[in-house]
């Protein structure tokens, strides 16, 4: 069963000499290429606000491991206190799993670990 799970396979990397995040991800039919700010579904551009490109990057350089909701506010915008009463994250991650025709019943690349936060689902 371990052999059929695949972890965000980083198609791309940094300069030689620099030890950076790779510049392009794949998930199933999902990719995402930080270089050129563009993801692609089925091979088909989807269109993501920065703030949804921003917590899928996220997402994809965990590599599987659970973030939260406070460590995703901290990364995007510097600041937790953004999420404590709107569930602005919440709210975004809904619109990207629209956008990547994903659901939280049956996720194929954004999973919900309640009460933990949210994770690429690896294939």
């Amino acid at each position: 069963m371990l052999d059929d799970i695949a972890a965000p396979r980083p198609l791309g990397g940094a300069a030689p000499g620099f030890a950076a995040a790779p510049s392009e991800y794949a998930v199933g039919d999902l990719r995402l290429s930080v270089a050129r700010h563009e993801c692609l579904l089925n091979g088909r551009p989807v269109a993501l606000t920065p703030t949804e490109f921003s917590i899928l990057r996220i997402l994809l350089e965990q590599n599987g491991a659970v973030v939260s909701a406070e460590e995703l506010c901290r990364r995007i915008w510097r600041d937790e206190r953004c999420c404590s009463a709107a569930n602005t994250i919440s709210v975004h991650i809904r619109h990207l799993r629209h956008k990547l025709q994903d659901t939280v019943t049956s996720p194929r690349y954004i999973r919900t670990i309640w009460g933990v936060g949210y994770k690429i689902e690896t294939l």
